[in-house]
């Protein structure tokens, strides 16, 4: 079986969803299956990646909430694909995992609502989704195992979805969330924000401006 991992994330690198990928990566069996990656950064398609992606018999899709919904240089992206995907003979199954930055998984329940309409346009079955809430820390427990420390339910969401993939199967959308309190989360993303701040010249009083 051949599956493609597509990355929609605008990030050069360090992307959540990246992660996300090489986590799911290596829970499928690479000796027994073709596995390819892409990423996909501008709205522009290159037809010899559609071409690619449409000879696939599964496509993972990962990429971060952007507005309830998905990022809009991606969505082009899928919109090129689409024609290309409705040509072909084979079966494809879609899956998708959608990281936000909200604490709560069930955040991302409208940009899988988009893409189950999207396969639907272009002829291909989807599988499932899932939401994942508290993305923003996903690039920080990397190095953590699945199954471990804020990583649990991690774990169970991609082992589920990697069984799913491997048995070309449908499932219902999973939503879920870091094994960490909600509090903690808030704290730790307004840490960030003052870091960032400073280290481009700001102050903590300067992220409530208005201008």
């Amino acid at each position: 079986m051949k599956i493609a991992l597509v990355n929609g994330s605008p990030k050069m690198s360090h992307s959540a969803s990246g992660c996300l990928l090489d986590h799911l990566e290596a829970l499928l069996d690479n000796e027994n299956h073709e596995i390819t990656k892409h990423s996909l950064r501008r709205p522009k398609l290159h037809q010899q990646v559609a071409q690619d992606l449409s000879t696939c018999d599964a496509l993972v899709l990962a990429f971060p909430l952007y507005v309830d919904g998905i990022p809009s240089h991606f969505l082009s992206c899928l919109m090129q694909l689409d024609e290309c995907l409705a040509q072909t003979e084979k079966e494809i199954l879609v899956y998708a995992i959608v990281n936000c930055g909200f604490y709560e998984g069930e955040q991302a329940r409208w940009a899988l609502a988009i893409l189950e309409n999207w396969c639907q346009r272009a002829k291909v079955r989807w599988g499932h989704g899932i939401g994942l809430g508290a993305g923003g820390m996903i690039p920080s427990t990397a190095n953590i195992p699945l199954d471990a420390g804020p990583n649990k339910n991690l774990g169970k969401a991609l082992k589920r979805l990697a069984r799913n993939i491997l048995q070309r199967a449908s499932d219902q959308n999973l939503y879920t969330t870091a094994n960490i309190p909600k509090l903690a989360y808030k704290l730790a993303a307004e840490m960030g924000w003052r870091r960032s701040a400073k280290l481009n010249g700001l102050k903590r009083h300067d992220l409530s401006l208005r201008r």
